[in-house]
């Protein structure tokens, strides 16, 4: 232990110890090696409070003016390399400080009035996650128009869809990649969600209870650009449920990347040939020279896990705090600093990834027109013929067996079965021609006779790819208007 004659004389609560803390402590408690990220959002809050303070008479001009000064050059010199840490900055905060009284003399003692550690942080950590949802948010708007590009430009091709990874009907190209589209879309919607209740302003509420002094944190709020002002006290200097929600929201969204990846790193296989991934963003072996890896695919599914990681964390460690702020809190930004990189991470080599794979349309194709996938169209027209749908469920599935068999193939049992004998389809939309069953059997033809909204009909399927465009289209509208000057 030293004799606390320099350290105390350091720290923000030198005058209630006789003794400063141990290097231990100090090693242990610090967290600028991290927080540095916050130091941009700190000296903006840290201006905003200062020109509050000026604003209700507990700054002269004078001394206002000093600490801005001051304030400037400290973030200028963490911007641009040229600030020098010392051992006893414990956190960010407590180095812009630091460094704001060196360069504004005594008046830079009073940048802390009225204001704890605990508002403080809270502030500029909400500051930095609303600029990061914004961030993210942007970025998988621009991979659902990736998609929505890629969906247009598959044109009439078509797939198996699979169910339980066992091929059920076949789909469009394009209404497979509209389905990842339409999830991204609700991680948008998610993040944009929850930033509503990110946006909302700590600054004045002190430690845990407020102050005697007369701040302003509703003019505080409204100049940092947030929506609300805090309610409670209490409350918001201990909430950390907008850095669950960003979590959990990021957490889904690496979860729908995943399973994306998964089927990329299927789909480029030999067993399934579906896809061949441009060289730029795959890697290959040390040892075997025919390997083309999927490598982008696989660590977006293992960077899934992390991020479920970091959200487990965070709630475990929340839900044994009592009011108000816990050093504990502390362990809120490294886990949500980590999710925010490899989400950003992620989206763009993935986004590279999908952009500039080639589809194997004949691979696809050749695999969709399994005569077996047919099954349900088949018994579908026998319903529209005026069969129960389980008594065509059983009729169809006996002619399947007989097919798998080997003795014949679908088409021929159908073509044989006294229960299709005569029976006529339509062709495509309502008030198409008529045609035998045997029509079922050509590539593609299934397709086009499925008409039920938001299906993977030919029709539903163009009018869905509109309708996407129009959600990104006001999604980013969304976007842009709380991100604005008036949401910060």
């Amino acid at each position: 232990m030293s004799d606390g004659s320099e350290d105390a004389a350091q720290t923000l609560w030198h005058g209630r110890f006789e003794d400063g803390p141990d290097e231990a402590l100090l090693a242990f408690t610090e967290s600028l090696s991290f927080d540095i990220r916050l130091a941009a959002c700190d000296v903006r809050a840290s201006k905003v409070h200062v020109r509050g303070l000026a604003r209700v008479g507990l700054l002269t001009d004078d001394e206002r003016d000093a600490i801005l000064d001051a304030l400037t050059t400290t973030g200028e010199e963490l911007t641009g390399g040229g600030f020098a840490a010392e051992p006893s900055d414990e956190d960010v905060h407590t180095a812009i400080e630091r460094r704001v009284t060196e360069l504004a003399g005594p008046a830079g003692g009073k940048l802390h009035t009225g204001r704890s550690r605990n508002d403080q942080i809270a502030t500029a950590f909400r500051l930095w996650v609303r600029d990061a949802v914004d961030h993210l948010a942007g970025r998988i708007l621009d991979l659902q128009a990736m998609l929505l590009d890629r969906a247009r430009q598959a044109g009439d091709a078509y797939l198996p869809g699979y169910t339980h990874l066992q091929r059920a009907q076949p789909v469009p190209l394009a209404h497979h990649l509209a389905a990842h589209a339409w999830a991204f879309g609700r991680d948008v919607d998610r993040l944009l969600d929850a930033r509503r209740r990110i946006d909302v302003s700590p600054l004045g509420a002190g430690a845990l209870a407020g102050s005697s002094l007369p701040l302003d944190p509703a003019g505080n709020g409204a100049e940092l650009g947030f929506g609300a002002v805090f309610e409670n006290s209490l409350d918001v200097t201990s909430d950390r449920d907008f850095v669950a929600e960003t979590l959990f929201a990021l957490s889904l969204l690496g979860v729908h990347l995943s399973r994306m990846g998964e089927e990329v790193v299927l789909w480029s296989s030999s067993e399934f040939g579906f896809l061949t991934l441009d060289d730029t963003f795959a890697t290959g072996s040390s040892m075997m020279p025919q390997k083309k890896n999927p490598d982008v695919a696989e660590l977006t599914r293992g960077k899934s896990g992390r991020l479920i990681g970091h959200l487990t964390g965070l709630l475990t460690t929340l839900k044994g705090l009592p009011l108000a702020y816990n050093r504990d809190l502390q362990e809120d930004k490294e886990a949500l600093f980590d999710a925010v990189d490899q989400v950003d991470l992620a989206l763009s080599a993935f986004g590279g990834m999908v952009a500039t794979a080639t589809f194997e349309i004949d691979a696809m194709a050749a695999a969709a027109d399994d005569q077996t996938a047919l099954a349900t169209d088949l018994a579908e027209s026998l319903v529209e013929s005026g069969m129960p749908f389980r008594e065509a469920h059983a009729v169809v599935g006996a002619l399947v067996r007989q097919a798998l068999a080997g003795t014949v193939t679908l088409a021929e049992a159908v073509a044989a079965s006294p229960d299709f004998a005569g029976l006529t389809i339509r062709a495509g939309a309502a008030g198409g021609a008529e045609l035998g069953v045997a029509s079922l059997f050509e590539p593609g033809a299934a397709l086009a006779r499925r008409n039920s909204p938001g299906g993977a009909g030919t029709a539903p399927v163009a009018a869905q790819l509109d309708r996407l465009a129009d959600r990104i289209a006001a999604d980013r509208a969304r976007l842009a208007e709380a991100s604005g000057p008036a949401g910060g």
